[in-house]
């Protein structure tokens, strides 16, 4: 079976205008190999880092001029329409969702992947659109606060930028887990971040929450604002600073309380995790959602060819929760 592929590659880092749009001819699936054709796919901070070539250091893996592996995308929603003799978990016509991972490509019309990837049976609950974003914002907040903070019934957790693709799906899945959750965001947002499980919401322009009196168990920083520096004077004696966004700050500050002082800065790769550990968080988080206390927020969805422009919106920081191409 020929299958025509519309996709994007990112001919050297910069702007939106560097991606690429391009049609090729996809191999047949190999034994373990599956073709899903994309119904939705993700456009995210990541994303746009990765055109960027931000931040410098992550060049020395990712390549010097351009990605090595120069597709663009890693979040996508679609069926099954082809698999390989060997295929043993999915059948044409399944609908999954799941993540390209460091292959990349989600942002195209067609992907072709092992089944043993971080692929899932996409929920009824769940459209296409929302099904797509599930391996950013929900997927990593939850590996944050479950398996890096260990979130406790009761505890007080503050999320830093509660708007955003990561602080929407943290507000909720923190609220879910019983604690007592704030949240920063701006003061248009505000409703929002309240209507999603913030007890406690913190305009950042009019309040700086380093200079409280509040302190927090938990801080998970979605966007890098903040350093554990500024954090610490308003953790709890045995509180976690956690943050995705890893730098030279944060490297050293984890490296530097793993030995000393009982407050900890924390970062964990979440995509860089084994498959089977993915899938089993994943699992972990539709049981959220089944339950109904996790619905993603999408804020706009962008015909795939018009994905430079969704990028230029990721840009912009304007985005409320996630963005997605369809």
């Amino acid at each position: 079976m020929k299958i025509n592929r519309n996709a994007w590659r990112i001919q050297k880092y910069g702007g939106p205008a560097v991606l690429t749009p391009f049609q090729d001819v996809l191999s047949q699936p190999s034994p373990e190999e599956i073709v899903i054709k994309t119904k939705a796919s993700a456009v995210t901070r990541a994303d746009t880092m990765l055109r960027e070539g931000t931040p410098k250091f992550a060049r020395l893996f990712l390549g010097f001029r351009k990605p090595r592996n120069d597709l663009v995308g890693t979040g996508f929603s679609g069926e099954v329409i082809a698999v390989g003799s060997e295929v043993s978990r999915f059948a044409v016509g399944d609908e999954v969702f799941g993540e390209a991972g460091l292959q990349f490509g989600a942002n195209a019309s067609h992907i072709l992947t092992n089944e043993n990837g971080v692929i899932m049976p996409k929920p009824r609950e769940l459209s296409h659109e929302e099904a797509a974003v599930m391996c950013d914002g929900p997927l990593t907040s939850y590996n944050f606060l479950h398996r890096i903070a260990a979130v406790r019934r009761n505890a007080r957790v503050l999320i830093l930028g509660g708007s955003g693709s990561l602080g929407s799906a943290a507000v909720q899945i923190a609220a879910h887990m019983g604690a007592e959750v704030s949240a920063t965001t701006s003061a248009g947002n505000a409703g929002l971040v309240a209507s999603l499980g913030a007890g406690r919401v913190i305009d950042y322009s009019q309040e700086d929450f380093t200079m409280g009196a509040d302190t927090y168990d938990v801080i998970f920083d979605t966007l890098g604002v903040s350093s554990f520096g500024q954090a610490k004077r308003v953790l709890t004696p045995n509180g976690r600073y956690i943050c995705p966004v890893l730098g030279c700050d944060l490297l050293g500050a984890s490296l530097v309380t793993l030995v000393f002082g009982r407050k900890r800065a924390q970062f964990s790769a979440t995509g860089m995790l084994k498959p089977a550990e993915l899938r089993e968080l994943l699992s972990q988080v539709l049981e959220i959602v089944e339950a109904r206390a996790l619905a993603p927020v999408i804020d706009r969805t962008y015909p795939l060819n018009a994905l430079p422009e969704a990028h230029r919106y990721v840009d912009s920081g304007r985005k409320v929760g996630n963005v997605v191409a369809a």
